[in-house]
C-alpha cells in the first residue's frame, strides 16, 4: 500500500511539475502586466468610459466593450465603478457592454490565456468582446424606456494604490495580486495533474470533443460550479484541451465560468433584481452555447 501511494505521488508530482513549467511564466507575466495597468492606466481607462459621447450610439457600445476588457477590475470592482459611471450619465446599454466584457475578461487573464495557444487566446478575446457588444445591444432594444440596473448602495471603491512612491505602489499591488491568485493557481495545476492521471483521455474526448452540441453544453454547464479563479482554470483548460476537449467546448467554459462565478452572483442579483438576474443567466448560457457551436464549426 505504501509503495502504491509513493508511486501515485510520483506520477502526480510529475504531471504537476510539467504543467507548472508550461504555465508559470504566463502567470508571472499576467500579474506583472495586470498590476502595471491597475496602477498606471486604470484611471485613464475609466475616464475614457465616462467621456464617451452620447452621439456615438452603437459605436459607443463597441468602445465600452473594449474598455471593459482593458479594465483590470474583477466583478466586485466592476459593479461599484459601473455605479459611478451611471451617476456620471453613462447609459445602461453602454454599462451592460462594459460590465459584461469586464466580467468575462481582463488584461491579466488575457496573458494567462496565452498559455492555451494563440487560437484559444483569439477565441477568448473575440467571444468576450462580442458578448459585451451583444449585451449592450439587447439592453438598448429591450429596456429602451426603462432602466435595467439598480445601483443603490454601491459606491465607487476607494483605491488602495495610494502610496506616493510609484514603484512601491506597483509592488504593493503585485503582492495583493499574488496573494489573491496564487493559491487558486496552484490548486488549478493540482486538479489538472489529477485529471491527467486518473481521467482517461478518451473519456474527455467523448464528453467534450468533436463538434457535437452535447460537449459544448456540458462545458458550459460545468463552468458554473467549477470556476473559482481565472488563473486557476487555465491549467485545467490546458489539460482538457490536450486530452481532447474541442475549442468550442473550451470557449463555452470560458464564458459561463467567469460570468457565473458563485462568489459574485449575489452582488449581481442586487444590481439586476430577480427578473433581470434570471435573464442574465439565460443570456450567459445561450451565449456560451452558441459561441461554442460557432467556434467548433469555424476552428
Amino acid at each position: 500500500m505504501a509503495e502504491t501511494i509513493r508511486t501515485e505521488a510520483v506520477y502526480i508530482w510529475y504531471y504537476f511539475t510539467v504543467q507548472l513549467s508550461h504555465i508559470f511564466v504566463y502567470w508571472i507575466l499576467g500579474m506583472l502586466i495586470g498590476s502595471a495597468i491597475s496602477v498606471f492606466a486604470k484611471d485613464r481607462i475609466h475616464d475614457a468610459m465616462r467621456t464617451l459621447d452620447a452621439k456615438t450610439g452603437i459605436a459607443g457600445m463597441i468602445a465600452a466593450s473594449a474598455l471593459g476588457i482593458a479594465s483590470p477590475l474583477c466583478m466586485y470592482g466592476t459593479i461599484p465603478i459601473a455605479a459611478s459611471f451611471s451617476k456620471s450619465g453613462v447609459k445602461d446599454d453602454w454599462l451592460a457592454a462594459f460590465m459584461m466584457s469586464s466580467i468575462l475578461l481582463n488584461p491579466q487573464l488575457i496573458i494567462y490565456s496565452a498559455a492555451l495557444g494563440w487560437t484559444a487566446l483569439a477565441v477568448r478575446i473575440i467571444s468576450c468582446f462580442l458578448c459585451g457588444v451583444l449585451a449592450g445591444l439587447l439592453i438598448r432594444v429591450l429596456c429602451k424606456d426603462k432602466g435595467y440596473f439598480t445601483f443603490k448602495g454601491f459606491e465607487e471603491p476607494k483605491s488602495r494604490d495610494t502610496d506616493p512612491n510609484m514603484f512601491l505602489r506597483f509592488i504593493k499591488n503585485l503582492y495583493r495580486n499574488i496573494k489573491a491568485t496564487g493559491l487558486y493557481f496552484l490548486v488549478g495545476i493540482l486538479l489538472s495533474a489529477l485529471f491527467q492521471r486518473y481521467v482517461p483521455a478518451d473519456l474527455m474526448t467523448r464528453i467534450f470533443g468533436g463538434n457535437e452540441a452535447f460537449g459544448v453544453f456540458m462545458a458550459a454547464t460545468i463552468g458554473v460550479p467549477l470556476y473559482a479563479c481565472g488563473g486557476g482554470t487555465i491549467p485545467l483548460l490546458q489539460g482538457w484541451l490536450a486530452q481532447g476537449m474541442s475549442m468550442g467546448s473550451a470557449a463555452a467554459f470560458m464564458i459561463t465560468g467567469p460570468a457565473t462565478k458563485i462568489t459574485n452572483l449575489g452582488a449581481l442579483k442586487i444590481v439586476l433584481g430577480k427578473r433581470n438576474f434570471l435573464l442574465y443567466i439565460l443570456f450567459v448560457m445561450l451565449s456560451a452555447f452558441l459561441t461554442g457551436i460557432v467556434v467548433n464549426i469555424i476552428v
